[in-house]
């Protein structure tokens, strides 16, 4: 057998680099997705591990597989939350928190109401990119008419958009940040609400006093009545429907095991539809697997409701597994200990480990231009540190989202950066300034880093566990 050679800061480099030149040329010159560029830098990388530091393939394929069991349990969630989404659609329970949230819009507090609705939205969707794509877009207009500079309303919508993605059950990068550290979803939530909460509390008093400048002028609601009128022509709209999303955060309270408790949530958005929406059950499986398919005729409406079904998720799913292709082989190859062990020369403290992810996370979404990565590699990177000094996987994946969901939007050529710009027709530069969650959330985080408030030691979970 070759004896193997230790993998050195150089090896990690290069695969890196060969990482953020693959995603550069394969986004921007050739136009495709990131798997294949991603894939090319993990085959890279097992080509130096196999023969330039002695492994064998079957060792580096062990790596692979026993990274891909850990994401395993977030795979298997993303499919059921596929499926509610599509059953919560054709139901009436995404359609009724839409409704209700868009009441909440009034001119004396439109700012306020932007980042409120927006955040109903998206928690019931799981989506920054659909709700900004729909109610977004229908709300720079509202506030244009309004007289509030675009950049500022873009700045609440991104807030509140990306709120939900980052909080929601129903989220990829909800369920990919555990995956990663090592966490468990419902954990991961609850923990998160100690740092966004503030965060979220701040920027909904900052929009406040922004918008009492503008409290004097009239509002324009054409926009939002046109999708009112849609969903109350299209659904049968009635409280009783939220009992499902109250019911999702009462498992989060309860700590129920994800799973079960989210194929329940799918039985329940079949009844749902069956009753209140008169749907049969070729319609219920049909969303179930396929998602559902708005006809309102409202462009808006039916881009913000035709989502949804298992197959929807299976994009993100292969994603998921390629980038967990990269981990393993960086891991198992003893490239991410390289890395991390640079790393440990600063992180001497829980404060400078936690602003050493923070900023780990946010380069990898300047560098690769992708959120998937910035949770996956960091993440993977990150999580012996975090093991060595004793701290529970959920202050990993918490960082991982403060970090890098919600700085991917402030990235002008981040995808999502891109994304929002190009969606609501507000430079990145222009309405990052504006996107008080997004820039507070990293610091929050920071500093209970420096201060050692909410960040879990092992010892505390085992006491709480027993």
């Amino acid at each position: 057998m070759k004896e193997k050679k230790k993998a050195t800061l150089g090896h990690a480099l290069f695969v890196i680099i060969f990482l953020i030149a693959a995603l550069y040329f394969g986004l921007q010159v050739w136009g495709a997705d990131v798997h294949i560029p991603i894939l090319s830098a993990a085959v890279a990388a097992g080509l130096i591990a196999m023969f330039g530091l002695g492994f064998t393939w079957a060792e580096l394929e062990e790596g692979v597989v026993e990274t891909i069991k850990m994401s395993m349990g977030a795979i298997l969630i993303l499919m059921i939350i596929g499926s509610i989404i599509g059953t919560w659609i054709l139901s009436g329970v995404v359609p009724t928190m839409i409704y209700y949230g868009l009441l909440l819009i009034s001119p004396s507090v439109f700012l306020m109401a932007t980042l409120l609705l927006t955040s109903v939205v998206s928690l019931a969707t799981g989506s920054s990119w659909t709700t900004a794509g729909t109610v977004g877009i229908a709300l720079i207009g509202v506030g244009g008419g309004f007289g509030i500079p675009l950049p500022i309303v873009a700045g609440a919508i991104i807030s509140g958009a990306y709120f939900g993605d980052k909080m929601s059950p129903l989220s990829d990068t909800t369920n990919l940040a555990p995956a990663v550290a090592g966490s468990n979803l419902f954990d991961h939530i609850r923990h998160m609400i100690l740092t966004t909460g503030p965060s979220y509390v701040i920027a909904l008093v900052l929009y406040g006093i922004i918008g009492i400048r503008y409290s004097a002028s009239t509002m324009d609601m054409g926009p939002i009545n046109e999708i009112l009128d849609g969903l109350m022509a299209n659904f049968t709209i009635s409280p009783i429907l939220l009992v499902a999303p109250l019911l999702v955060i009462v498992m989060v309270v309860m700590k129920v095991p994800a799973l079960p408790g989210l194929i329940g949530g799918v039985i329940l958005g079949g009844i749902f539809a069956a009753v209140f929406q008169g749907a049969g059950m070729s319609d219920i499986i049909g969303a179930t697997h396929y998602g559902y398919a708005s006809e309102t005729g409202i462009e808006a409406l039916d881009s913000l409701l035709s989502r949804g079904g298992l197959d929807s998720m299976m994009w993100t799913i292969s994603l998921i597994l390629i980038a967990m292709v990269f981990g393993g082989i960086m891991e198992k190859s003893g490239m991410l200990e390289a890395l991390a062990t640079q790393i440990l020369k600063f992180a001497t403290n829980t404060g400078n480990l936690v602003l050493s992810t923070v900023l780990t996370v946010i380069l990898f979404n300047l560098i690769a231009g992708d959120q998937y990565l910035a949770i996956v590699i960091p993440g993977r990177m990150y999580k012996p540190i975090y093991d060595d000094m004793g701290l529970d996987p959920k202050n990993l994946s918490r960082v991982l989202e403060d970090a890098g969901t919600l700085t991917s939007p402030l990235v002008p050529w981040n995808s999502c950066g891109l994304f929002m710009s190009g969606t609501l027709g507000v430079a990145t530069v222009a309405y990052a300034p504006y996107a008080f969650l997004n820039l507070l959330n990293p610091l929050v985080s920071i500093f209970y880093g420096y201060t050692g408030l909410t960040m879990t030691k092992l010892e505390d979970k085992k006491e709480e566990v027993a």
